[in-house]
């Protein structure tokens, strides 16, 4: 079944790694942090990259998700950074002020929504005219890679292509991206591709303990406790080696508010 992100059982799902320094390199080339005083982190989850933002150096962050007990991970996870505050909210309703934000990231959110007009239109609501808005997402393109050493991911679905239909249901093409943001008032729209380093894992034990537990992958949660030892057994004959390093493909659009 669909991950639940309401249950307590799943708070600390993604709080338990840290954002990799070259995603951290790539969105400090796309921003200028000096002009940024009040980012926003919606779909937050457990802070992690709400914590990455605090470490770039922006004085004020809010995290915001739809989820009480996410909520409860990232306060527990940030709660040395005084400059973050997290709130409970939703990307289309945020409940959050208008004209408040210089900086906006919505990192793996936009696959859980199917009215992407509505979301960005709120984005352009509680912004500061020219701010700038990050969307991070995978598109059916990036999701669909082969697996390999590093893209772990492209295994779930060789070894499951009812899940790689499910995951090309709820991608949103490149385009479909750049309409949405246009129509809700924003443009200078770019778009760039990264692969992001995931986690580093000195053996493939690890890896397996992190797959077994479904962390930080909602997909996981589409299989039985049969199904993902089976993929376990699946992932050890591919992989060789210990010292893995797992890397997703990911989309980056950037925009700034008209």
């Amino acid at each position: 079944m669909p991950i639940n992100f309401h249950d307590n059982n799943n708070q600390k799902t993604y709080t338990t790694r840290t954002a990799d320094a070259g995603w951290i390199n790539a969105v400090t080339k796309l921003i200028d942090i000096e002009k940024i005083d009040h980012a926003a982190d919606i779909g937050c989850g457990g802070g992690i990259y709400s914590k990455a933002l605090a470490g770039m150096g922006i004085p004020n962050i809010t995290g915001l998700d739809f989820s009480q007990a996410m909520i409860d991970g990232a306060e527990s996870n940030c709660r040395y950074y005084t400059q973050i505050n997290f709130r409970i909210g939703n990307a289309i309703q945020t409940g959050l002020p208008d004209h408040t934000f210089d900086f906006i990231l919505e990192r793996a959110l936009i696959h859980h929504l199917t009215d992407l007009q509505s979301c960005f239109a709120e984005a352009n609501r509680i912004m500061k005219e020219e701010g700038t808005i990050i969307i991070q997402d995978r598109t059916p393109a990036d999701c669909l890679l082969k697996g390999t050493n590093h893209h772990i991911r492209g295994y779930i679905f060789s070894l499951f292509p009812r899940l790689a239909e499910l995951e090309m249901a709820r991608r949103h093409n490149s385009n479909q991206v750049f309409n949405a943001l246009k129509v809700s008032g924003f443009k200078d729209i770019q778009s760039f591709k990264i692969w992001e380093t995931r986690k580093k894992y000195a053996s493939k034990e690890k890896l397996f303990t992190d797959i077994h537990s479904r962390s930080g992958r909602s997909i996981l949660h589409e299989l039985n406790d049969n199904e993902l030892e089976q993929l376990i057994r699946h992932i050890d004959k591919q992989l060789g080696t210990d010292n893995i390093i797992e890397q997703d493909r990911w989309t980056i659009w950037k925009a700034t508010k008209k």
